[in-house]
């Protein structure tokens, strides 16, 4: 098999991050334009209640599937894996039937007026996450034989559909907002779920006329071709009835003891992870903290907050993922493995560690300067004027260095950890999300919204502490340095710290007379932090630039 791991996981990452820069352009403009002509509570309804729902049900019955099927290729029988990505299915409609429930009969509205919207809204975000699910062995597939560029297709058209849906519905009647949600919700992932089944029924159509260089196609360029069908000996799909679980006459045929423990362990893990990810939404829904109005108003601000974890970080996580998942054996030890394959993940490790460390340095630092200008631009005077959102940015620029930092090393971990380890930090993740919970409730009362981003770093750090703990015991006395890019360099510190006091005087001094002055002294100190990044990593830069050429070069000559 031909296909680069590293550079497949580099560019999907790329493309990621493109994604959802993407993504989080249009769901800002269309938050706006929610926010000034339907109201701030319909856009908490939706943006914190319904889409909890949606992250809560495809978290808990898609997450631990996916991550126990990655990387597993090569261990198990085809059959086990399709048929072990399926059980998500039936699943997803036991937890769906329970937590509609509870979303419409425990949980508290206080808007009888959006009483039948929302009730709809629950339904149909429900329906849209099993119909997402019908598509999960498809995705996998996808993603072990890295077709980068259809997930980018895909997941733009995701994005299209459902934002042209949503604004044409809300257009015709504003009083719709609720069925406009749910109605793009659904017809955006039944347009996903149903290119997925005809690209590969395509593609199986199409590779043995390739192989046979009888493949034509004005619509496909030939280099597209190549890139889908080059390489791919190992893809023995032939009918789209591979993708569907399979009976071979015994449930051991049925599916594996191994890869059963797996998902469970992932799964266990799931639940920790998704209340310490979402930890504060279930706060707001459970208590009133906040109204829909505050609780949409924290929403912009986490949204604003979050762009680097979102845009970047995220990206890099799930390609690092799966990246170490494919490099690092889970089930044996360091000195028995491909002594390449470890210097490389390596390697590869602490540059991502410095890469992601450093734009979080950046964003803590600028953010303390730069929260209000951004708030203003983005909702005016009138929505910073009470102090509160500027208060939530800044809080959530230190978030984002420990979010940065967590994010790429806990991805390590549960990348390389065999089953034991998983069950054993499941217990660990449970006392942290039990603190996080009590934190977070406690500490809103004391300082309001803020008190939410102060849990989460508490939280965040202490997670910090256990992931470096596992990398240094596991790398004990083998030589390897993986977290050595978590130290960024003196001079980039330094020339950052000027910076953050250059801007803050700026900030005080310019602000009020005039924002593109201030935007003006940012944009030079920026710069001048950049170069200094740039100096202190020559070598990263150059290999990387190295990397990218030699792709370019090898493109062309195809």
């Amino acid at each position: 098999m031909g296909r680069n791991l590293l550079m497949s996981s580099l560019e999907n990452a790329s493309f990621n991050i493109i994604l959802q820069i993407l993504f989080r352009c249009i769901t800002f403009v269309t938050n706006a334009w929610v926010i000034r002509n339907v109201g701030h509570e319909v856009l908490g309804i939706m943006n914190v209640r319904l889409l909890l729902l949606e992250s809560t049900i495809l978290f808990l019955s898609r997450e631990p599937f996916h991550r126990a099927c990655l990387g597993q290729k090569d261990e198990f029988s085809w059959s086990h894996i399709m048929n072990q990505i399926w059980l998500s299915v039936p699943i997803s409609c036991v937890l769906s039937i329970g937590f509609v429930y509870i979303w419409i009969n425990i949980l508290p509205l206080g808007h009888p007026e959006y009483a039948s919207q929302y009730a709809f809204g629950c339904w149909s975000v429900a329906f849209s996450c099993i119909l997402e699910l019908c598509s999960a062995n498809m995705a996998l597939v996808a993603q072990f034989y890295c077709f980068v560029k259809l997930k980018v297709v895909l997941d733009s058209m995701h994005i299209l559909v459902r934002t042209l849906l949503f604004v044409s519905i809300i257009v015709y009647d504003r009083s719709m907002a609720l069925i406009a949600f749910s109605v793009a919700q659904v017809g955006s992932i039944g347009v996903i779920v149903l290119s997925y089944y005809i690209f590969f029924y395509w593609y199986i159509r199409n590779k043995p006329l390739y192989a046979k260089g009888a493949l034509k196609s004005k619509l496909v360029p030939e280099k597209v071709m190549k890139g889908l069908f080059d390489n791919m000996d190992d893809f023995t799909y032939t009918s789209l009835k591979d993708f569907f679980p399979k009976y071979e006459g015994s449930f051991n045929s049925l599916l594996n003891k191994k890869l059963n423990t797996l998902t469970v362990s992932f799964a266990k893990q799931g639940v920790v992870k998704q209340l310490l990810t979402e930890g504060e939404k279930y706060v707001m829904s459970v208590s009133p903290v906040m109204s829909f109005k505050e609780q949409a108003t924290y929403d912009v601000v986490n949204n604003l907050g979050s762009l680097a974890a979102r845009f970047v970080f995220r990206p890099i996580e799930d390609s690092s993922y799966f990246y170490f998942t494919q490099m690092v054996k889970r089930e044996l030890p360091i000195h028995k493995q491909d002594q390449n394959k470890i210097q490389e993940s390596c390697a590869v490790l602490s540059q991502v560690c410095k890469i992601v460390s450093s734009i979080g340095l950046l964003v803590l630092v600028f953010g303390q300067s730069y929260s209000k200008t951004l708030l203003l631009l983005y909702g005016g005077e009138a929505f910073v004027e009470s102090g509160l959102p500027v208060q939530l940015l800044k809080s959530h620029c230190l978030a984002i260095v420990l979010l940065a930092v967590n994010g790429i090393t806990e991805c390590y971990c549960f990348a390389t950890m065999t089953s034991a380890q998983l069950n054993s930090y499941n217990y660990l993740m449970v006392f942290f999300s039990i603190s996080f919970l009590v934190l977070s409730y406690a500490l809103t009362y004391f300082f309001g919204p803020v008190g939410f981003i102060v849990s989460n770093c508490i939280n965040m750090f202490a997670r910090i502490v256990h992931s470096i703990h596992f990398i240094n015991d596991k790398y004990k006395d083998t030589g390897y340095k993986p977290l050595k890019g978590l130290y960024v360099g003196k001079y980039f510190l330094l020339t950052l710290c000027i910076a953050g006091c250059i801007c803050k005087v700026s900030e005080y001094r310019m602000l009020s007379y005039s924002m593109l002055t201030h935007i003006a002294v940012g944009g030079i100190c920026f710069s001048l932090v950049l170069l200094s990044w740039g100096y202190e990593n020559k070598e990263l830069i150059i290999k990387s630039y190295t990397k990218f050429r030699n792709k370019e070069s090898k493109m062309s000559m195809d």
